[in-house]
């Protein structure tokens, strides 16, 4: 090989370049690979270099149920279907119903007033006016079944007989009736004489309505409270049915009869 030609200098050997400054490095997240400052993928795994802000944490089950009446968004290139609103017809319907149950309810407000305040008001006695008796001995009027008095009583020949007891008009309310059977409260005395049985109670009202009930007594002496129900009554009739004790020279003894209610 042929050398330089004559008169050529020789080449200056070479020298390092001196070193520059490092290259700015980003390590991957990922897989920890040192990656220049300007990509924004990892080299080796392709993992962003400069990832966004976490994402959110997703809100709890419950809130991610379904609500009633909650509006769901359209999907992407629909139309959103407008709701039809639905004629609110339940107040108004309600108020009607109210007018008018106030219209028809006006005429008997009086009375159910009336009921409800006789009947959380504590009864009182109603003492008829007028008393007497279809059949009674002599010495054992009507009267004395309405003295007062449990050792005074009225007697019939045997049962069958009437007792019958006036209160006048615009009548009462009676709700209880107190029966004293017997010729007395004292059990030697008591039953000395029949005492009624079943009694058949005749309401009659001011408008001629008759209504009837059918009481049994206790052979008991003493005080026998029964309920006994009628409005606007003008008289009440009494008939001993059927008796205790019946025996030949016995009479039917009934010692007190009280009606508790209200005046009208």
């Amino acid at each position: 090989m042929p050398g330089p030609p004559p008169g050529t200098p020789p080449p200056a050997s070479p020298e390092a370049a001196p070193p520059g400054p490092a290259a700015a490095t980003v390590r991957c997240p990922g897989c920890g690979t040192a990656n220049e400052a300007a990509r924004t993928l990892c080299v080796r795994c392709a993992l962003p270099l400069a990832p966004g802000p976490a994402p959110a944490a997703a809100p709890p089950w419950w809130r991610r149920l379904p609500r009633r009446g909650a509006r769901q968004a359209p999907l992407a290139g629909t139309r959103p279907r407008r709701s039809r609103r639905r004629p609110r017809i339940v107040l108004p319907l309600v108020l009607v119903l109210l007018a008018a149950g106030v219209w028809f309810g006006l005429p008997h407000a009086g009375r159910l007033l009336g009921l409800a305040r006789e009947e959380t008001s504590r009864p009182e006695s109603l003492p008829p006016s007028a008393v007497r008796a279809s059949r009674s001995l002599q010495e054992h009027p009507a009267t004395a079944a309405f003295d007062g008095f449990s050792n005074r009583y009225w007697a019939a020949p045997e049962p069958g007989a009437t007792l019958e007891a006036e209160f006048g008009l615009p009548g009462v309310r009676v709700t209880k009736l107190v029966v004293f059977a017997g010729t007395s409260a004292k059990k030697d005395e008591f039953l000395t004489q029949a005492r009624p049985a079943r009694i058949l109670v005749e309401l009659v009202s001011a408008d001629g309505d008759t209504r009837t009930r059918r009481l049994t007594l206790k052979d008991q002496p003493g005080q026998q409270t029964l309920t006994l129900r009628g409005s606007k009554v003008t008289h009440i009739r009494i008939t001993p049915e059927t008796a205790y004790g019946t025996a030949r020279g016995r009479h039917l003894a009934l010692a007190e009869v009280e009606f508790f209610g209200h005046r009208s």
